[in-house]
């Protein structure tokens, strides 16, 4: 024990030395702001950082170059937030920018227009009914693709569309719609999801040959189907359409819906909680043709590209880390048509017009090739259904 305090003691005096260090160098990279200000240059020297990190991991040890070149990355980094908080970038901010645009929609829709995809009862309808609730109006449609058209078109005001299941992953089709039509996320709701196995009444579990249900509903029960190798598992649009038509086939088939659909379509609930995970949540997204800002925000969504070079995604990550923001999610998606270039989202903690956010999206949009705001909105728990 006295040999570990011992070298405990070591590490907090070599803390001390890196922290003064540290301060030093702010010190001068402040003046270094300052020049630039009086200069007005501007805050990013891409050249130059690359330079440094060369120079530092070259001096490094082969085991450390790879930790050497995130430390000073992330330095660097702290260093151009300090220097923006003297550099007036110039023109109107991106923050303000945002803001303005979306003045117009701060007032609520009055009798709003509300389009998801599937039959009634599919877990799109729930989420829509849980987020706005279950007297306003809603609108099915056949596809995710006609929801984002329904808006683009001026034919809904929202639309509801699922992103993310807990077991089974990203809905990578919807990430891409979002990108492809412009749409903003204003709200986000998600469901507790308790999949049902369902039949005609009547018909019993060894008189079926054939389950129905929407592909993710089939990939999220797999090993509730795996014990029952006879079976043929056919994919449709949604769950309730698989609802709806085992209503009309009559014997030998099954549905894997709700139990909302079951009731709908006058089904019998044959199996509950028949999926692989017992907490199998999906995170539903609701959409909209422009941007809205309401009160309780606290997650922002963003998409953007990335120059085609190494070591840019490092850079954005660092951004993220100098500024403490929490980043809860990134996905990728390929670019058509651009072979190994990627599209990113991201979702993180942070409210558009709190104080210095401005200089947050102001270094991200520096660092990557474009860059777009998706959504500021509040961040919801799980609601079970």
């Amino acid at each position: 024990m006295d040999e570990l305090k011992h070298l405990r003691e070591r590490i907090d005096d070599i803390d001390q030395a890196i922290l003064n260090l540290f301060a030093q160098r702010m010190e001068v990279t402040q003046k270094v702001g300052e020049y630039k200000l009086e200069r007005g240059m501007a805050v990013l020297d891409e050249g130059r950082e690359r330079e440094v990190l060369s120079s530092k991991t070259a001096l490094a040890p082969p085991e450390l170059k790879g930790d050497v070149t995130a430390l000073f990355e992330t330095i660097m980094a702290l260093s151009r937030r300090q220097q923006r908080k003297l550099v007036k970038v110039g023109g109107e901010s991106y923050a303000a920018y945002l803001s303005q645009k979306a003045q117009a929609a701060l007032e609520t829709v009055k009798n709003p227009r509300v389009v998801y995809q599937g039959e009634a009862g599919a877990y799109a309808e729930e989420a829509a009914a849980a987020y706005f609730g279950e007297q306003v109006p809603r609108r099915n449609l056949p596809a995710w693709e006609d929801v984002f058209a329904a808006l683009n078109q001026g034919e809904a005001d929202y639309g509801v569309v699922p992103i993310e299941n807990s077991s089974t992953g990203s809905i990578n089709q919807v990430y891409d719609l979002l990108a492809h039509f412009g749409a903003f996320i204003v709200g986000e709701v998600t469901l507790r999801v308790n999949h049902c196995l369902m039949a005609a009444p009547g018909v019993a579990l060894e008189d079926i040959q054939t389950v129905y249900s929407h592909e993710q509903g089939l990939r999220q029960c797999a090993p509730y189907l795996k014990s029952h190798p006879g079976w043929a598992q056919i994919p449709l649009g949604n769950t309730a359409a698989a609802a709806k038509f085992v209503a009309g086939s009559g014997a030998s088939c099954a549905a894997i819906a709700s139990e909302r659909c079951a009731q709908l379509y006058g089904l019998t609930v044959l199996e509950r909680h028949i999926a692989q995970a017992e907490e199998n949540a999906t995170r539903f997204v609701v959409v909209a043709p422009r941007m809205e800002l309401d009160e309780g925000r606290d997650k922002i969504s963003a998409l953007f590209t990335l120059p085609h070079k190494a070591g840019t995604l490092h850079q954005i990550m660092a951004v993220f880390a100098a500024q403490g923001l929490n980043m809860m999610k990134l996905e990728s998606r390929p670019i058509p048509g651009r072979s190994w270039e990627y599209l990113f989202f991201v979702d993180f903690s942070g409210n558009l017009l709190q104080p210095d956010m401005d200089l947050v999206l102001q270094e991200l949009t520096e660092c990557a090739a474009s860059f777009r705001i998706l959504g500021n909105y509040r961040s919801t728990a799980v609601t079970a259904i």
